[in-house]
């Protein structure tokens, strides 16, 4: 195993076979880190709440070494008042990786931005797209839309904190807004302020009358207006989110000219669908593996890691569920993981054992 610092780069990446699991892909290029942030932004893995957590990232990082990773939501009030940092703790595998942070304090932000960044995050993101009524009450997530002064100042103060990238996620306005009118407005005062990407959801979020869920399906997707905003801003990186179900699908909009997709709950349910040929398809890089059996086998060290620190197993292989999606033999291993790897005691057994209900060395 070799440790590889690329010139103008901040955290050094581990290169080893593609089966250790703490094999990261080898980054020494003449790109600078903010370059290298922006091609893996071409496709990322969209931060989800109870979702996107260390292990997901570490399953996610494995099936592709390009795609850029966000944390969960981390709040700032949490951090800098709560003291919370483990909330922070990530492992050097998901590079390149982002903390997405939510608050409304510019000062309490930049402050958590440098706790992220002191953590050794490549990327701070600021959530201004969840609708959800816990978010709307502590003025986080899709509120701040109708606020972009203050979230102009949010981003300048956590650019001015922190040498990463500091980034947005967004809706395209939220409750009585007219997008094309908010949008722009929004995304001008951003850029301003000095955010360096910004990953559009194309919906509008209603946020008294709708619940989350209802948000990621009810209001109408208006990609047509994110196209437009590339075109308004040609010198923002920006990404569009919300509906893309598939790397096909990721694959016509970076063709049509948006510099990069997120992807949410596609890539969650069915990660190797979507991640197992992102890297040769997207990057023009070699796949880590021809299969998603070879994933399940190399996600085992970083299993027993976490068992030897007393965690459970289903905190890991719940996030695995999908690995077979439309594969033969992969209801028997949802069935296995699910039944067996929440008992007391669970262990590596149950993986393999699960891994025996599928052929092979599945080919992509």
């Amino acid at each position: 195993m070799t440790l590889v610092k690329p010139a103008n780069s901040r955290p050094a990446r581990i290169v080893s076979s593609p089966c250790d699991s703490r094999a990261v892909f080898d980054y020494a290029t003449a790109m600078t880190e903010s370059d290298r942030l922006d091609a893996s932004a071409r496709l990322s893995v969209a931060p989800m709440m109870d979702w996107t957590d260390r292990h997901c990232r570490v399953f996610h990082r494995l099936i592709s070494r390009e795609t850029l990773l966000y944390t969960e939501m981390v709040t700032a009030p949490a951090l800098v008042r709560g003291g919370a940092r483990r909330l922070l703790r990530f492992d050097e595998t998901e590079h390149p990786v982002a903390l997405q942070l939510g608050g409304s304090d510019p000062e309490e932000l930049a402050e958590a931005a440098r706790m992220g960044a002191g953590e050794g995050y490549d990327e701070i993101n600021l959530n201004v797209g969840c609708p959800s009524d816990r978010v709307q009450s502590g003025t986080f997530g899709a509120v701040l839309m109708k606020t972009p002064d203050l979230v102009a100042r949010c981003v300048s103060g956590m650019r001015k904190a922190v040498d990463v990238p500091v980034t947005v996620k967004c809706r395209i306005g939220v409750d009585e807004q007219e997008p094309r009118e908010a949008l722009p407005d929004f995304l001008r005062r951003i850029a301003n302020a000095g955010a360096a990407r910004v990953a559009i959801h194309a919906r509008k979020a209603w946020l008294k009358g709708l619940s989350p869920k209802e948000n990621r399906d009810i209001p109408p997707l208006d990609y047509d207006l994110v196209f437009e905003m590339k075109h308004a801003f040609p010198d923002l990186h920006i990404s569009v989110n919300g509906g893309v179900n598939s790397l096909g699908e990721a694959e016509r909009f970076l063709e049509g000219g948006l510099d990069g997709v997120m992807i949410g709950r596609a890539a969650y349910h069915d990660p190797w669908g979507v991640l197992g040929t992102a890297d040769r398809r997207i990057f023009d890089r070699p796949a880590p593996f021809d299969s998603p059996n070879g994933v399940a086998l190399a996600m085992i060290p970083h299993i027993e890691a976490h068992l030897a620190e007393g965690g459970r197993l289903h905190s890991v292989t719940r996030h695995m569920l999908g690995l077979f999606a439309g594969r033969p033999g992969a209801r028997a291993w949802r069935r296995t993981l699910s039944e067996l790897a929440t008992r007391d005691g669970a262990g590596i057994e149950v993986l393999r054992e699960a891994l025996n209900s599928v052929p092979r060395d599945w080919a992509a």
